[in-house]
């Protein structure tokens, strides 16, 4: 086996697609499909699951999964430090991130990456997901991190980190029924909202997963939009309506008994945060040093 097969059998599971894992390859469909086979002939194993709508992975390839990825992380880890040893990485990095990453991951990451290369400093701007990707494209940024996926064609983007989001109501017995099963996603009909702003990867989300259970975004009442986590937060706590946010960034006020906190019925909506930086240009030794490194940090865990 090769690093391209391996690299084509875990882009195919992460996206469940042969062809989407061919575009990230730039490679063809054809090539990607004989990686696979190749490797299946090779352990003597079926890999993959196909159906007509997906591709999963089978029981061995759930196996074979983590240690796939640990061998491209090996590899990956060994490119890193004949690079370190090539070239110091240092300088300074402007790194824009939407709200949630930037509270939440960013800091952490940037604590743990300054520990190992200590003579690269920060510089961060805030703004939504999608007016962090245009300011990547613009190259005002070195990297992004964000709560969606925009303008692939522009950016490459690598998983970054898992983040749910829950929904927050006011306190009060008006919403004990959820307690049990969760927050019915109908019922968010039921109630005035507190929705973030245009751009933001949690309203896209939101609205994706909301589409999906059979409700139109269009039918919520909207009492307020805003592009502040903490405003929201202050909103439901003060009983103006209920929202949707990322459960991390609630935690404190549901802690402190601010307001109550609920999974969607079915199952907690989850969505990916992501780091990113543009397609076909040239970056420093610390933005790539740091972008591999944030996109490794959680998986370490």
């Amino acid at each position: 086996m090769d690093f391209k097969q391996l690299e084509s059998f875990v882009l195919v599971v992460e996206y469940r697609s042969f062809s989407k894992a061919a575009s990230k390859l730039y490679l063809t469909q054809p090539t990607v499909s004989a990686h696979i086979a190749a490797l299946e002939k090779e352990l003597g194993e079926k890999l993959l699951v196909r159906t007509t709508k997906e591709v999963s992975p089978s029981k061995a390839g759930e196996i074979f999964l983590t240690y796939a990825l640990d061998m491209l992380r090996l590899r990956d880890g060994a490119m890193a430090a004949l690079g370190d040893f090539k070239k110091a990485v240092e300088g300074n990095l402007v790194i824009g991130a939407s709200s949630i990453p930037q509270k939440y991951f960013l800091p952490e990451i940037m604590a743990a990456f300054n520990e190992k290369y200590p003579q690269v400093s920060f510089q961060v701007i805030s703004g939504d997901s999608g007016a962090v990707i245009d300011k990547l494209i613009s190259g005002e940024l070195d990297l992004a991190m964000t709560g969606t996926v925009q303008q692939e064609n522009k950016c490459v983007f690598r998983r970054l980190a898992q983040d749910r989001l829950a929904v927050i109501t006011p306190k009060g017995e008006g919403f004990a029924r959820y307690r049990e099963n969760g927050f019915p996603p109908k019922a968010i009909l039921d109630h005035p909202v507190i929705i973030r702003e245009n751009g933001s990867g949690t309203r896209r989300e939101t609205e994706e997963f909301l589409r999906s259970r059979d409700v139109d975004p269009e039918e919520i009442s909207v009492v307020a939009e805003s592009g502040s986590t903490e405003s929201i937060k202050m909103m439901v706590a003060k009983g103006l309506g209920i929202a949707v946010i990322s459960r991390s960034a609630a935690a404190d006020y549901g802690q402190f008994g601010k307001v109550e906190i609920f999974d969607f019925q079915g199952g907690p909506l989850e969505r990916m945060l992501y780091i990113a930086h543009r397609k076909n240009a040239p970056m420093s030794n610390a933005a790539c040093c740091f972008f591999d490194f944030a996109a490794a940090y959680y998986r370490q865990e």
